[in-house]
C-alpha cells in the first residue's frame, strides 16, 4: 500500500496566480494614475492625484517580489528560461520603478526641480508597464528552448505582438488609474479622469480583440482549445461577460457612480487573465514546459509552503488595512475624508 501524497504544484501555481492578478491589479493602478497625472492641468491637481496613492503605492510592489521569488523557488527551471529571456524588458522595468520611486519622493523635498520629478513620475509610469507589457506578450509567443536552456537572442521579447501587448497594457493601467482617480476625486478632476477613462476603454477594447484573434494563430493547440466543440460552447461565457463588463464600464465612465468604472476595470482584468490562463495551461514555459514539469523537488515546495503560508496572511491584512485606513475621497484641505 502506497501513503497519500498531496500534489503542492496546484497550491503554488495559485499562490503564484493570485499574486500576480494582485500585482497587476494594486500596482496597475498606481501606474495608471501615474500615467494619467501628465494630463493633469495644474499643479493643484497633480498634488490630489499624488495624495490619491501616496498611503498605498510602495506596498503595491509587495506582490511583484512576492512573484519573482515565487517563481524562482516553486519552479525554477522556468525562472532560468524566462528571465534570459525577458532579461531587457525586466530591467527596464525595474530602473523605471526605481526612478518613477526616486520622482515621487523628490519631488515634495526638491521645490526647484519639481518640474523634473513631474516628468519623471510621468515617463517613469509609462515605461515601466510598457516594460511589463513586453514581458506578457513575450511570455505569450513562448522562447527558443532547447533541453532545459533559453537558447535565443535576448531581443527576441522585442517582436510585434509583445509592443501590442505593451500598448495595450499601457492603455489597461490607464483604465485602472482612471477608474481609481474617479472613485478618489471630485469636481473637474474627476470630470478629466473619466474622460481619459473612456479613451483608455477603447485601447482595452482594441488590444482585446486583436489579442485574441492573434492569439490562437501563434500556436495550433490554442487555437483547437477555443474553437474545437464543445470547447466552444463552454468557454463562451468568457468573451461574452468581456463585452458585458466593457459595456458596463462605459456606461460607469458616462454616469455618475464613482466604483462603477474601477470595479468594471478590474472585472476586465480579470477576464483577461482567465483567457490566457486557459490558452495556456498547464505550461509555465509556452510551448515548452508545464507546471509539473517545471517544479522544485515536492520537500523543497513545502519546505516554502510553511513559510508563505504564514506571510501571506500578514501581507492580506496590512494591505487591505491600509487601503480601508485611508478609504474615500482625497481633498487638499484635509487630505481623505
Amino acid at each position: 500500500m502506497t501513503g497519500f501524497t498531496l500534489d503542492l504544484v496546484p497550491i503554488w501555481t495559485a499562490i503564484l496566480g493570485i499574486g500576480v492578478f494582485l500585482y497587476v491589479l494594486l500596482d496597475g493602478f498606481d501606474l495608471g494614475v501615474g500615467m494619467l497625472y501628465g494630463f493633469a492641468p495644474d499643479t493643484a491637481s497633480r498634488n490630489l492625484i499624488m495624495n490619491s496613492i501616496a498611503p498605498v503605492w510602495d506596498g503595491n510592489e509587495t506582490w511583484l517580489i512576492l512573484g519573482g521569488v515565487g517563481l524562482l523557488a516553486a519552479f525554477p527551471l522556468a525562472f532560468a528560461i524566462i528571465i534570459p529571456a525577458v532579461y531587457f524588458p525586466v530591467a527596464i522595468m525595474l530602473l523605471a520603478l526605481v526612478f518613477r520611486g526616486v520622482a515621487f519622493e523628490f519631488r515634495f523635498r526638491d521645490a526647484e526641480r519639481k518640474g523634473v520629478w513631474d516628468h519623471a513620475f510621468f515617463h517613469g509610469s509609462i515605461i515601466a508597464t510598457f516594460a511589463q507589457g513586453i514581458v506578457l506578450g513575450a511570455f505569450i509567443q513562448g522562447f527558443k528552448v532547447e533541453g532545459r536552456h533559453f537558447t535565443g537572442s535576448s531581443f527576441d521579447c522585442f517582436s510585434a505582438f509583445s509592443l501590442l501587448t505593451g500598448a495595450g497594457l499601457v492603455f489597461g493601467y490607464a483604465l485602472l488609474g482612471a477608474g481609481w482617480l474617479v472613485m478618489k476625486t471630485e469636481g473637474e478632476l474627476q470630470a478629466l479622469a473619466r474622460r481619459l477613462g473612456r479613451v483608455a476603454l477603447l485601447g482595452v477594447l482594441a488590444a482585446i480583440v486583436i489579442v485574441s484573434i492573434w492569439t490562437p494563430a501563434i500556436d495550433a493547440g490554442i487555437a483547437h482549445r477555443w474553437f474545437s466543440w464543445p470547447n466552444a460552447a463552454w468557454l463562451a461565457p468568457v468573451p461574452i461577460i468581456t463585452a458585458v463588463l466593457a459595456w458596463v464600464v462605459w456606461r460607469a465612465l458616462n454616469g455618475r457612480g464613482d466604483a462603477g468604472p474601477f470595479v468594471g476595470a478590474v472585472g476586465l482584468f480579470l477576464m483577461s487573465y482567465l483567457g490566457i490562463a486557459i490558452s495556456l495551461w498547464p505550461m509555465i514555459v509556452p510551448h515548452r514546459y508545464t507546471l509539473w514539469q517545471a517544479a522544485s523537488s515536492e520537500s523543497t515546495q513545502a519546505f516554502l509552503l510553511v513559510g508563505t503560508l504564514v506571510l501571506l496572511p500578514v501581507i492580506l491584512l496590512y494591505t487591505g488595512w491600509s487601503y480601508w485606513v485611508f478609504r474615500g475621497k482625497v481633498r487638499a484641505d484635509i487630505g481623505y475624508h
